[in-house]
């Protein structure tokens, strides 16, 4: 799968270390070396991807992110040499639909790139089946032949992780997941990052989907096991 993507590292040697291995795989790169850099390329051109690393000068790829996902559902990858869980935490809050902690192998990178970019165009391996048609769930709509979510008839943006979370709940609407179930779909998620992961995203569906976020109706958490989608009318149970 040839893509566009744009590379923002502020390491030069870094950064052409990635773009070697990314032409290699035959997609085409944009280098920039700075956050604001990295805006402009995600904003101005025909960009499938953003592998951006956290650390830069002019503005930090925390803000980029902060601002990218404002207006955009661009998947980013983000690279960082912090390993905290809160800081992991904190990327995928603001966002990022994958976090590698540094340093990483070249072949990780590309695994996670390929998945990313498998997940955000919806293209699946020959052997996987097709997709499912449209879920509903109470006014709550998930399309995977389209990649669009809809709540009360209203589009919303979603990233490729919030997406395909969404995507698992839909398909049964009532059934209980445990976060680890729900954690094992997210693939490419980095090993330092626990169930929490989940958590985040999930507060960042609920602020998309539901009428009243800090009351869900929707998005139910069930205390001690999980989380479910609602499957009445309006999205209560």
């Amino acid at each position: 799968m040839c893509a566009h993507v744009v590379v923002a590292e502020d390491d030069p040697k870094q950064a052409d270390l990635i773009r070697r291995y990314l032409e290699r795989e035959g997609h085409r790169v944009v280098v920039v070396h700075d956050g604001r850099a990295a805006l402009e390329a995600a904003r101005g051109g025909p960009a499938e991807l953003l592998v951006l690393d956290v650390m830069m000068p002019v503005m930090d790829g925390l803000d980029v992110c902060r601002a990218l996902r404002a207006e955009s559902a661009l998947p980013v990858l983000m690279l960082t040499a912090r390993a905290t869980e809160e800081d992991l935490l904190l990327g995928l809050d603001l966002g990022a639909d994958d976090y590698l902690t540094k340093p990483y192998s070249p072949r990780e990178l590309m695994a996670r790139v390929r998945s990313l970019l498998r997940r955000s165009s919806g293209a699946l391996p020959q052997e996987a089946p097709a997709p499912s048609p449209a879920l509903t769930a109470g006014a709550v709509t998930v399309d995977p032949l389209r990649h669009e979510v809809t709540a009360d008839g209203r589009y919303v943006s979603c990233t490729p992780a919030e997406f395909r979370l969404l995507e698992v709940l839909a398909a049964e609407p009532g059934r209980v997941f445990t976060r680890a179930q729900l954690l094992e779909q997210l693939h490419g998620i980095d090993r330092y990052i626990t169930t929490r992961t989940v958590d985040t995203h999930v507060m960042n569906l609920r602020r998309k989907i539901e009428p009243h976020p800090r009351r869900p109706a929707r998005l139910l958490t069930v205390y001690g096991i999980g989380y479910k989608l609602a499957e009445g009318p309006h999205g209560a149970s």
